[in-house]
């Protein structure tokens, strides 16, 4: 097992939000419990799942602060992502003030420069704090790809940055990282649809999103996984996978807390300039969901 929090299941936790808009602590402290109570191994908020780049500097340090409580032993480490290096360096301040124990390195917002001002970007977070930290690589979504290369590059010269977040879709980057690094950096899946794959090349961890709405089944996949269990891993992967595609589509957010409002874990309602899913998309989902419902296996760990 490795020495750091980067491992097993960690949800990238939603961001409840009140029928004012604001943030809903209460509830952020009961899902969070509900969550490591189901045998996740952490917490991370202020990603994209969570909205982070909809929240002002004082909602994510609460929020930060709301789940350290209610996590207890159990590592929060939230992603550090922001306009500005200097933002994102106060962030990552702000969170190891916080008690978090860990840090996701994001490439700034909006910005696409070229690699060069990225590794510079990451840089300043990794030596902003000792806190362990993982790399979060999205070209889909933040338009950077960190390669393989670039990675065991800022890994040289960075010995907090000990995992990767591998959400680029291809299953080969896992392999790569490892065959350049081999166990000096953890790999985790990004992705919800890949995550047998990803674990079947290496992976030792899944940041996961559907996990917001079913734990106990989220969980239980990466065990059977992990442990090479193939039939039993392929039964509850081939139920799970039209859910778990909800994670790779723009409107992500919105269908996850669908889902939740579903299984009765929260509700819909997300900051704009987000809106609830309507019309054709909303009746597909729900069909979706309908379905997974009814034929729900029953899980046991």
């Amino acid at each position: 097992m490795p020495s750091h929090p980067f491992t097993n299941v960690l949800p990238a936790i939603t961001t409840p939000f009140r029928a004012d808009g604001q943030v809903d602590h209460d509830f952020l402290a009961k899902h969070a419990r509900w969550q490591l109570g189901a045998g996740c191994a952490g917490l991370i908020p202020l990603g994209s799942l969570g909205e982070g780049a909809t929240l002002d500097v004082d909602e994510k340090v609460a929020i930060l602060k709301t789940l350290v409580a209610a996590a207890g032993d159990q590592p929060v480490l939230p992603g550090i992502a922001a306009l500005g290096t200097h933002q994102a360096v106060a962030l990552a301040q702000a969170a190891a003030r916080a008690g978090c124990r860990g840090l996701m390195v994001l490439p700034p917002y909006v910005h696409k420069g070229p690699m060069q001002e990225m590794v510079a970007h990451v840089a300043a977070v990794l030596r902003a704090t000792e806190l362990p930290c993982m790399l979060y690589n999205n070209p889909p979504a933040y338009g950077t790809d960190f390669t393989a290369t670039v990675v065991a590059e800022l890994a040289a010269q960075h010995p907090n940055l000990v995992a990767v977040k591998e959400s680029s879709g291809d299953a080969r980057r896992v392999t790569a990282i490892r065959a350049l690094l081999g166990e000096r950096l953890s790999v985790l899946v990004g992705m919800d649809d890949m995550v047998v794959e990803g674990v079947a090349a290496g992976a030792t961890g899944w940041v996961a999103g559907l996990v917001n709405a079913l734990p106990h089944e989220s969980v239980r996949l990466f065990e059977l996984a992990r442990a090479g269990r193939t039939a039993e891993a392929e039964a509850l992967y081939r139920w799970f996978l039209p859910l778990l595609r909800l994670d790779t589509v723009p409107e992500f957010v919105q269908l996850i807390k669908l889902v939740q409002a579903a299984v009765g874990q929260g509700d819909e309602r997300v900051r704009a300039p987000r809106q609830v899913v309507q019309g054709a998309l909303r009746e597909q989902a729900l069909r979706t969901i309908q379905t997974a419902l009814q034929t729900r296996p029953e899980v046991r760990r």
